[in-house]
């Protein structure tokens, strides 16, 4: 029954900063998840479905976070003797290259994808009629490696239009002139004009409400999508450990004790 449930694992990154002027070899600025500028450190986090911390290992501040998973995975599994694991990420550990990586290392995975643009199948959906909610898009990838399932909700549909509808008011006042322009990604510079870029409003509605996770796993379309969701425990272990357990160092200064605390 152990081995069932470590079968199963949640991976998922924070970062924690210092009050720090000067950075080192370790804490280092880097892309945060604070929106701080201090330097910082990466923390890798690996949790079994109920949330309970697995492995843990922290990396340099300025290291991407598609560069931690294979390392956490692969210690976790030597240190436990494991043969067979399957990890659960956001799309931010979405890369081809990790991709082939964990397959090479004998890993099971399910990934959140990004939607950067409308995929082939999901047009030849829609030109049948809108998407009833919970449905389920099954397909694979063009070399047939791996498995794209695309689910629609209608709660995160309108949530989402909400969210574009909120971002085109804004991009319109700024292409008016009546406010300052500022990172938008619906207002593009045409010479020295700022217009609206239609085609990617238009692409934000039609992918409203539909969610992409990337597997390699041969299990019914449903079990993969609520394999997904329980990415919310590791999430809640980063907020606990931050406030409940005061686990961000700001006073020590080095790497042994950091990681020892």
């Amino acid at each position: 029954m152990a081995d069932q449930n470590l079968s199963l694992v949640l991976y998922d990154v924070t970062t924690l900063y210092f009050e720090i002027q000067k950075e080192d070899s370790y804490r280092k600025p880097g892309l945060s998840k604070e929106r701080r500028l201090e330097p910082q450190i990466v923390v890798g986090l690996l949790v079994d479905q109920s949330g309970f911390p697995l492995g843990l290992q922290s990396f340099e501040g300025n290291t991407a976070e598609t560069k931690t998973i294979l390392p956490v995975l692969e210690k976790f599994q030597r240190e436990h003797h494991l043969e067979k694991i399957t990890v659960v990420a956001d799309a931010a550990m979405l890369s081809q290259t990790n991709l082939e990586a964990l397959v090479a290392n004998g890993y099971h995975f399910v990934v959140g994808s990004r939607l950067t643009k409308i995929p082939y199948d999901l047009v030849q959906f829609q030109k049948q009629g809108p998407l009833l909610d919970n449905q389920i898009i099954d397909t694979k990838t063009k070399n047939g490696n791996y498995r794209i399932i695309y689910q629609y909700r209608e709660k995160r549909a309108k949530l989402d239009i909400k969210n574009i509808e909120l971002q085109v008011a804004k991009a319109t006042r700024m292409v008016n002139g009546t406010t300052p322009v500022k990172r938008n990604r619906f207002v593009s510079l045409e010479s020295e004009r700022k217009i609206l870029n239609q085609n990617l409003i238009d692409k934000a509605y039609t992918l409203a409400g539909i969610k992409g996770y990337v597997t390699n796993l041969n299990l019914p379309s449903q079990e993969i999508i609520n394999a997904y969701h329980q990415l919310f425990n590791v999430e809640a272990s980063f907020r606990m450990a931050k406030s409940d357990l005061k686990a961000r160092p700001v006073f020590l200064h080095k790497r042994e004790m950091i990681e020892a605390h």
